[in-house]
């Protein structure tokens, strides 16, 4: 299906192939341009392209060029504005942009996905399910001249991210200039894209009178932790309804007053942990409005417990890719740059859902590392864009969804699962720590090695 040049990189990288395969033909030149014409609100093309822009970010995220100024250093030549027009158009981009870019790459991938059967069951039969959390980016470097003189970090900003894990994708972002907000004032944007029939799990933190009202409103459902600050009103004791892998479960009915006054019948579910949380809590508490012949309580306390997958897909985006990037203070740069990584994100996410069509699941979560795919990528994508020069990857933009999937499950086929595999490792070991002896500071590492091979 692919011209002969590419041989020699299915068979060595075959990862490689896939990623920028997929980067050809979900989020092209022309396609992405078109895309930013039809997207952007306030922000215009003279001379330096959107797709421009994001080729440069791209490299960076995917740790082929350590900053933005190297990957713009490598394509000087062929970008007809300076570096600081290439800033200054970061900049600009409008935070709607970059959310709707992660939008419009989970519905790239989501079609992919489902050709290639690997779209993992929903943890309620029924109900879409969506996991939503926040994500600050982290504190910048004080380049910006108003920050010089000000010691304190500087937050560029922070997002709302929502996780579909029954497709492994990032599907939306709500993202925030002003790094001193609080999350819940982002919620009125959520509700804005709530979908009747769907499950939305989330952290106490969201467990507000005014967003779980506004969820069940829109028709959908919710299984949210308790915050102690929520007010709500027993209608019956707590009743004992079996035990879980993590503790041991009850429920009871409660009575919350809405907005205007009437009263909402939702359930309350304590879950007794077998193990403490990281905040040493032992028991706590969820709220949700799922009917219980759709998710008895047990249920429920298993749901939520999944809520750690969009922590897991955070820890990765922070392991695996460049997603926050320090030396960009503005906040629509930054928050611009975290955007591409969970774009980069879905896009790994396609060539794992590739793997699960020809592995099986467990085979996969299990043993995979993607760190190890990302890495993969780091090292042969500039060698590779020498021997295959980007015409040659033009031929990907005519492949269908199906021709594509197709492809994928054949390169995915040819992955050396071994050369990828997780590294695990046992508990360190506590070692007590010697006392330093300031009258020998140092030792020499030949001498002590060789005394102990005398000895």
């Amino acid at each position: 299906m692919l011209p002969e040049i590419f041989h020699a990189f299915i068979q060595e990288s075959p990862v490689s192939v896939m990623v920028r395969g997929l980067l050809e033909r979900l989020l092209n030149p022309a396609q992405l341009d078109a895309w930013f014409e039809r997207t952007a609100e306030q922000q215009y093309t003279r001379e330096l392209l959107f797709s421009t822009v994001f080729g440069l970010m791209v490299e960076v995220v995917f740790g082929v060029r350590k900053s933005l100024n190297r990957a713009y250093g490598a394509k000087a030549e062929d970008i007809p504005v300076s570096i600081t027009s290439v800033y200054n158009k970061l900049n600009g981009i409008e935070p709607h942009t970059s959310a709707e870019l992660v939008r419009y790459s989970a519905e790239q991938a989501q079609a992919l996905i489902q050709e290639l059967g690997a779209e993992r069951a929903s943890l309620i039969p029924g109900y879409p399910v969506r996991i939503l959390d926040g994500n600050c980016i982290e504190a910048s470097e004080h380049r910006l001249k108003p920050l010089r003189e000000d010691r304190a970090a500087p937050l560029p900003g922070k997002s709302l991210v929502v996780y579909d894990p029954a497709l492994g994708l990032v599907i939306d972002e709500f993202p925030c200039e002003d790094g001193h907000a609080q999350e819940r004032s982002l919620l009125g944007a959520v509700l804005e894209r709530v979908r009747a029939d769907e499950v939305w799990i989330a952290d106490r933190n969201f467990c507000t009178r005014d967003f779980l009202q506004g969820l069940e409103d829109r028709g959908a459902c919710f299984v949210i932790r308790q915050h102690e600050g929520f007010r709500w009103q027993a209608v019956e004791g707590m009743r004992h309804c079996g035990r879980t892998d993590t503790g041991v479960v009850s429920e009871q009915a409660i009575e919350v007053m809405d907005a205007q006054g009437e009263k909402r019948c939702w359930r309350r579910i304590r879950v007794e942990l077998n193990q403490p949380t990281r905040d040493n809590e032992w028991i706590i508490y969820i709220v949700t409005n799922l009917p219980v012949e759709h998710a008895d309580a047990c249920r429920v306390a298993e749901v939520y417990r999944n809520r750690w997958t969009i922590e897991t897909a955070f820890q990765h985006l922070e392991q695996n890719f460049n997603s926050e990037i320090n030396t960009l203070g503005y906040p629509r740069a930054a928050l611009f740059g975290f955007c591409v990584a969970l774009v980069a994100y879905n896009v790994f996410a396609v060539v794992l859902a590739a793997l699960r069509s020809v592995q099986d699941d467990q085979t996969v979560d299990e043993t995979v590392s993607s760190y190890a795919l990302v890495e993969e990528l780091g090292t042969t994508y500039r060698g590779m864009m020498i021997a295959i020069p980007a015409p040659q990857w033009i031929c990907f933009q005519t492949f269908t969804v199906v021709q594509l999937a197709t492809l994928l499950k054949e390169l995915a086929g040819t992955i050396r699962l071994s050369a990828f595999r997780k590294k695990r490792r046992g508990p360190k070991k506590l070692r007590s720590k010697k006392p330093y002896d300031a009258t020998r500071p140092h030792v020499s590492t030949a001498k002590v090695l060789a005394a102990a091979a005398a000895n």
